[in-house]
């Protein structure tokens, strides 16, 4: 047979309370930090990236873009997604670029001229911005 034994808790038992108001604050504290943490997280996820090979290309054909024209193609890859776009073309005066709007990548990129003798496919939209 098995003999178990049980022996009883006999110290006290400390509790330590926090006061009403510093916890009512620590927990708007965290709220704030998840909400900022959050936005931030989404925001970040919402900025195009270039991959590698677009990369190399922009420095190989010497292609610049403004942070600001960049801005204006993230607005409207967010409204070609919303559209249930995923493969945009999108034509600049200077550039075009073949984007995922699944991962906000940019694909592949091309200065006007060069594209003007390509044919592209596998995408399910333009956007054509000047």
């Amino acid at each position: 047979m098995n003999n178990h034994f049980i022996h009883p808790y006999s110290g006290k038992v400390n509790v330590i309370r926090q006061p009403a108001n510093e916890a009512k604050h620590a927990t708007v504290q965290n709220k704030h930090s998840f909400a900022q943490q959050l936005n931030e997280t989404i925001q970040q996820s919402n900025k195009l990236t270039l991959s590698k090979h677009a990369r190399l290309r922009m420095e190989q054909r010497n292609i610049h873009i403004s942070p600001n024209k960049w801005g204006q193609i993230e607005e409207k890859i967010h409204k070609a997604q919303a559209k249930g776009v995923n493969e945009p073309l999108v034509l600049l005066k200077e550039a075009a670029l073949l984007i995922s709007t699944k991962n906000h990548t940019v694909i592949t990129l091309l200065d006007r001229k060069e594209a003007a003798s390509h044919i592209f496919t596998n995408i399910d939209g333009t956007i054509i911005m000047e």
